[in-house]
């Protein structure tokens, strides 16, 4: 038999691109590309935006927030490379010692809660606390400060 040399697809391909964009969307990296500002569409408030090997999707990480990435969730893993590319590590058993990052989907307020461990959970409800205090402002009862 003969040897057929394999040519991988261009990334201009539809069919990379759709590929890429499925995966994007997945992974939760569905951010507001830039110049727009990195703020959760959801609860508004301000995260850690950073780009993914998907060309042209972005992933909102919770800010700083660094933890061991045992104690998350596999599929919500997030590590960023050394040339600041964020990579999600999916189902792979994390080395020890290895640190991720996590989606701000994982713990917006405003989304359905998914499948937390009870940590997440926790920092769910604190930004809950957070988008209360920042945007939920009583309309009546304020003193006349004038």
């Amino acid at each position: 038999m003969g040897e057929t040399e394999y040519t991988p697809p261009s990334p201009d391909d539809d069919s990379v691109r759709l590929d890429h964009a499925f995966h994007a969307l997945l992974e939760g990296a569905t951010a507001p590309r830039p110049p727009s500002p990195p703020d959760c569409p959801f609860c508004e408030l301000p995260q850690d935006r950073y780009p993914t090997g998907y060309a042209g999707h972005w992933v909102l990480l919770e800010p700083r927030v660094r933890v061991p990435a045992h104690t998350v969730p596999p599929r919500r893993r997030w590590i960023i490379t050394p040339d600041g590319v964020a990579t999600n590590l999916w189902d792979a058993e994390p080395l020890p010692g290895t640190v991720c990052r996590i989606p701000h989907r994982a713990v917006c307020p405003r989304l359905l809660p998914e499948d937390h461990w009870p940590w997440m959970t926790a920092l769910r409800d604190h930004n809950d606390l957070r988008t209360r205090r920042l945007f939920d402002l009583p309309e009546e009862g304020l003193p006349d400060a004038g």
